[in-house]
């Protein structure tokens, strides 16, 4: 079957596996659509929904993580608290690459930032009575909106698009005047925008945060990856942005998914700040007979829910973070190849006559990085999505992040080769032809 394919299949295909709306479908669901309809066509289809990494994992990692393995390692538990090497190499390698201070103490391993984050939320709504609810940044990582609804929290989100710089002030203090907001989320570089927030903004942020007692849950999964800037030699300026220079009611989320392309073993770091993790809280106490937050993270939150992360991946992250700091390994140069591959898949798109949805930093142009967000004329999300399916294409829409705005996230990961950029420039040009 040729491309574009017809819409009788391309429905057919969602009757049989239950999707009444393709653009309030998961991450997943759009990839089986793709898959299928890929499969049927016997066309290769140009993917461009999932955030995975599309660098080889790093060679330190692997190492550290084998010797750990032929040690004896996988016989014994791990402490949830994590391995003392570990949480000493990642105290530096903060330093070192965002420069802030974090005792080894509050720096804790998890099975990916995805249980960084959802611990950290279920913590940070029980903390105080009447703040019981988390808002996001938007858009964001669609599966850290739904941690909130799965456990049963209350959360809202509000869409950046139109709240930058003095305006995101006004809007955050609307919702943080109201008593109930218990943490805040956002990452940044942004997914899926690649936005990034800038020091008037995180200011802003961290400012509010303290004044209204709630806690910044910073997600970093794409650490250094503003390519406008060198951000890769430790211990020098400039640093990765952070709220943390602003307040200290913040928990950063460190991953090793994308920065060592390190995925496939979920292993991160949440790093605590020495005061959050210190503070105490009276509820805390009552509920469960300690006090301190960060106690209460590692003790009672993070080791019900899985008794530590894998103990071998805590040896190769923590071979990672040291091999960064002493400059025997570029994680920043491996990474610019993600820049690389936007630049030019952007070129593509432009020449096809999309256009950015989410363009600026303020006047600045947004770096080329791992996602971007493209829209195409008055398409709405379904109707773009649905369209770009028939044509080759699979891509997640952007009212899945919290968006209101229409348009795709585009990931570059799997742009890999010469053929498949030659491939997503057919597969955009069908698209043009078909919706004119």
């Amino acid at each position: 079957m040729t491309l574009p394919i017809p819409k009788e299949v391309l429905y057919g295909k969602f009757q049989e596996m239950g999707i009444e709306d393709i653009s309030r479908t998961t991450i997943r669901q759009c990839s089986m659509v793709g898959s299928a309809l890929e499969e049927v066509s016997g066309v290769p289809y140009s993917h461009l929904e999932f955030g995975v990494p599309g660098i080889p994992a790093c060679p330190i990692g692997i190492e550290a993580q084998k010797k750990a393995l032929d040690a004896g390692i996988p016989s014994i538990y791990p402490s949830v608290q994590g391995i003392p090497e570990l949480k000493r190499n990642a105290s530096r390698f903060i330093k070192a690459f965002i420069d802030i201070d974090i005792d080894p103490k509050g720096i804790v391993p998890t099975v990916g930032s995805m249980q960084g984050s959802m611990t950290s939320i279920l913590e940070c709504s029980q903390l105080q009575p009447g703040k019981d609810t988390i808002l996001y940044i938007c858009p964001g990582f669609s599966a850290h909106g739904r941690q909130p609804d799965i456990m049963g929290i209350k959360n809202l989100t509000f869409d950046i698009y139109e709240y930058r710089a003095q305006k995101l002030r006004d809007k955050l203090e609307s919702y943080f005047k109201q008593g109930n907001i218990a943490a805040i989320l956002y990452s940044n570089p942004n997914n899926p925008a690649w936005i990034c927030l800038t020091e008037e903004e995180l200011q802003i942020i961290g400012e509010l945060a303290t004044q209204y007692d709630v806690i910044v849950l910073e997600d970093m999964a794409y650490l250094c990856m503003d390519f406008r800037k060198d951000l890769s030699v430790p211990f020098q300026p400039p640093f990765q942005s952070t709220v943390a220079r602003y307040t200290d009611n913040y928990v950063i989320m460190l991953s090793g998914s994308k920065i060592f392309s390190y995925a496939g073993e979920r292993i991160a770091v949440v790093c605590i700040s020495d005061k959050l993790y210190n503070r105490e809280y009276p509820e805390m106490k009552k509920k469960w007979g300690i006090a301190k937050f960060g106690d209460n993270f590692i003790l009672n939150y993070l080791y019900v829910n899985t008794s530590g992360a894998s103990h071998s991946a805590q040896y190769a992250l923590s071979a990672m973070f040291e091999a960064s700091v002493d400059g025997r390994y570029n994680f920043v140069k491996e990474l610019r190849n993600y820049g690389l591959r936007a630049h030019r898949s952007r070129e593509i798109f432009d020449a096809n006559g999309f256009r950015l949805v989410y363009d600026k930093d303020m006047e600045q142009t947004i770096s080329d990085g791992f996602f971007y967000t493209v829209t195409y004329k008055d398409l709405n999300n379904r109707e773009l999505l649905e369209n770009l399916l028939r044509c080759g294409v699979i891509a997640i829409p952007l009212n899945t992040t919290g968006s209101g705005q229409s348009g795709i996230r585009v990931c570059v990961s799997r742009l890999l080769t010469d053929w498949d950029f030659r491939q997503l420039d057919s597969h955009l040009k069908q698209f043009v032809k078909l919706v004119g």
